[in-house]
């Protein structure tokens, strides 16, 4: 099951992705599950059961073409809980921290980061110079928890996301006068439009196991990553066991999970790049800039497109 959020006026609806089309589950059902994607989380499996019904015989009232819809990102999450270098072919390309690959970068993102697809990036001069794009596979937290054991992990999620962690290079990377490498992860990682999410959400009965899936990001029609989960070092079930060692993940929270090798970055001598050739990729010639289109996509869930432009 697919499912995503549109715009209606000034309102958000819920609707159920079947190919080409769509149906509005609130114009179906006016149930209360049906008001939002976190009313439709909490709703479990008794939700997923009524929402399958429907979809084998949708009222023709609440079915639209998909590309009728002005679709938003999915959800609004209340927290997003990110693990950054967590791919060992993007640890290999970068300077690393004392840290890197040792454990999960923790950092934070919020609501106010979220854009949708088709909504823009903004390019703001003034906060960087190096703005870079990195494709992530977003866990979507479905049953709450604390401590959760890696081998209960994957029964909290609701389901699978694209997320763009888009970073500000210059803001991030920093060193010491003795050539320490450390990140400054706040200023570096939240700011406005720094969450493009979307456009859909895949259960976990289209994903059954998240560490088999591809991903792809292309900038300006070139391919820049191309990788695989398999290559991260902590899974998702690892993932959600340690932030639930911090944080009760609830349902309607996303936890990002990295991104593989290919970012602006990676070319980056100034900031410790060491990018070396791989076949298929294609090495960035600068970071990203106003009147870029960027494209990341996850098997089994879509393509989210996003364009830079400059602040007005």
């Amino acid at each position: 099951m697919r499912l995503g959020s549109f715009v209606d006026g000034s309102v958000r609806r819920l609707f159920l992705q079947a190919g080409n089309t769509a149906i509005d589950l609130l114009a179906a059902d006016e149930r209360d599950e049906f008001r939002s994607m976190l009313s439709f989380i909490e709703g479990g499996e008794a939700a997923e059961e009524i929402a399958t019904e429907i979809a084998r015989n949708p009222p023709a009232r609440s079915v639209r073409g998909m590309d009728e819809l002005r679709i938003a990102a999915p959800l609004l999450p209340s927290t997003v809980l990110c693990a950054g270098s967590n791919y060992r072919a993007h640890n290999a390309e970068k300077a690393g921290s004392p840290l890197s690959g040792r454990e999960p970068e923790f950092f934070l993102k919020t609501s106010d980061c979220v854009i949708g697809p088709g909504e823009d990036i903004v390019h703001d001069p003034r906060l960087t110079r190096k703005l870079d794009c990195e494709t992530e596979l977003a866990v979507v937290v479905g049953r709450p928890g604390r401590h959760i054991p890696v081998d209960d992990a994957l029964s909290h999620v609701f389901g699978y996301t694209i997320a763009n962690d888009v970073t500000a290079r210059d803001r991030q990377v920093r060193r010491t006068p003795e050539g320490v490498v450390f990140y400054e992860l706040g200023r570096g990682k939240a700011f406005d439009t720094s969450l493009p999410l979307g456009p859909v959400i895949a259960t976990t009965s289209e994903i059954p196991d998240p560490q088999t899936l591809m991903l792809r990001t292309t900038v300006n029609g070139e391919l820049r990553q191309q990788a695989n989960t398999a290559d991260m070092i902590w899974s998702c079930a690892e993932l959600i066991h340690f932030f639930s060692t911090n944080f009760t993940l609830k349902p309607g929270m996303v936890i990002l999970t990295g991104t593989p090798a290919g970012t602006a970055w990676s070319v980056d001598r100034e900031l410790g790049g060491t990018w070396t050739p791989t076949e298929g990729l294609i090495a960035a010639t600068r970071y990203c800039l106003p009147g870029d289109t960027v494209i990341s996509e996850i098997e089994n869930v879509g393509a989210l497109q996003n364009a830079v432009v400059e602040r007005a």
